[in-house]
């Protein structure tokens, strides 16, 4: 990716659907045979794989504009490891197929090196459901009857609040998750598992309560749009001194990007599924501390950096979520950035402006972080293993090209 810069983003951005939102959504697909349209299905690689997997289950998948149609049944119950390894997400297809099917084997999953997200809490959760698990060298094994059950979660994990969502929705009797995500993208995957007749109630608070149901039926659905997404277009129209319209967005989402934004000197104004921001030509220095939802996303953090690096002043980021998120660091650096790593805590001290350099993306939101650091650089920016930000991000060098970037792939 060569991005030519300084550019302030000028214009109107939609919004794509949430990845975070659909992908859970997409997996929870495997809990019923009946047919399941889902609609705005962003275009983005995570999400490829994850239908691929769905596909080679032995689903039927049909796509038309940007909907997608499942139908019919399936006996496979090993997704196939070549997909696994390549997103974190395909282990949320586990609780279905253990819910559906009384057995799974799949692989330890990959995704994004940004520090160790285990999968006890998964596990643990399907154990006291009454599953028995079985650890075979890269695999898991799961099997048994599952009921429901009192499960108290060490910490509020997404993924495994989902996992254990989606096999709770089909065991015998009640199940009761305490200490849950809070996340907006754990209440969509229960509005469509409850859409296909699931009874799950407490989505959004720390007690989850689902009632397991003997089948679920056909369903047509519109998930949420992304508020990492709309996040980071709006840190793009800040750090570049930029005036953007997002629309398709929920703003109660992204409230704690909202609030720093302000913080920084930023104008934010918001309407009815429309946020519009404009940059200031100072950069006041901000304290950031990401926590999981409500608080500041981990997800926004290194984007965040980018743009207070040109801040005057200093700038605290405390990365209390995952403890090896600071690899882009190293890359902001190159473009002469001024950041001292002490621990979970990156000191920013903001410097008058970039310059344009050869950086690598590590990672999706790395990447994102280097695209919103050359928008504010002097000069020319390449950014190499691009493709990190293609696995989150919908057409995103069409969208910063219509917002009026010189970017090229």
């Amino acid at each position: 990716m060569k991005i030519m810069g300084p550019v302030p983003l000028k214009g109107e951005v939609e919004i794509s659907t949430s990845k975070n939102a659909i992908l859970p959504i997409l997996a929870a697909s495997l809990l019923s045979e009946e047919k399941k349209i889902i609609h705005k299905i962003p275009d983005i690689d995570d999400v490829e794989i994850i239908i691929q997997l769905i596909k080679e289950l032995g689903i039927k998948v049909n796509y038309f504009d940007k909907s997608i149609e499942f139908n019919g049944s399936y006996n496979q119950i090993e997704p196939p490891f070549e997909l696994v390894r390549q997103i974190r997400a395909s282990f949320l297809v586990m609780g279905p197929l253990l819910a559906r099917k009384g057995s799974v084997r799949i692989s330890l999953p990959g995704g994004c090196a940004i520090g160790t997200r285990p999968i006890d809490l998964h596990l643990k959760g399907f154990a006291i459901l009454g599953a028995q698990i079985i650890q075979a060298g890269g695999d898991i094994i799961a099997k048994g009857k599952l009921r429901g059950n009192h499960i108290y979660l060490d910490f509020p994990s997404v993924g495994a609040t989902e996992n254990l969502i989606m096999a709770a929705s089909l065991a015998e009797g009640t199940t009761y998750i305490e200490n849950a995500a809070l996340e907006p993208e754990i209440i969509d995957l229960t509005n469509f598992i409850n859409s296909m007749g699931g009874k799950i109630k407490g989505a959004g608070t720390n007690v989850i309560k689902i009632e397991g149901v003997k089948k679920l039926k056909e369903t047509e659905y519109y998930p949420i749009p992304d508020r990492i997404e709309a996040g980071t277009y709006m840190v793009a129209a800040a750090a570049s001194r930029g005036n953007i319209l997002l629309y398709n967005v929920i703003p109660e989402h992204v409230k704690s990007v909202t609030a720093k934004l302000i913080e920084s000197g930023a104008e934010v104004s918001e309407s009815d599924k429309q946020i519009r921001v404009k940059g200031s030509d100072i950069i006041k220095p901000v304290y950031i501390k990401t926590l999981p939802y409500p608080g500041f996303p981990t997800d926004m953090q290194a984007q965040f950096m980018a743009y207070l690096s040109c801040a005057e002043g200093s700038s605290i980021i405390t990365e209390s979520v995952f403890e090896n998120r600071f690899m882009h660091v190293q890359e902001l650096l190159r473009m002469g950035a001024n950041i001292k790593i002490e621990g979970r805590t990156a000191i920013i001290k903001g410097v008058r402006s970039l310059d344009g350099a050869n950086v690598k993306a590590t990672d999706l939101r790395a990447g994102a972080a280097l695209f919103i650091a050359a928008l504010m650089a002097r000069g020319q920016t390449i950014i190499t293993d691009s493709e990190h930000i293609d696995r989150g991000y919908e057409k995103v060098t069409d969208k910063l090209r219509a917002l009026g970037a010189d970017i090229t792939r």
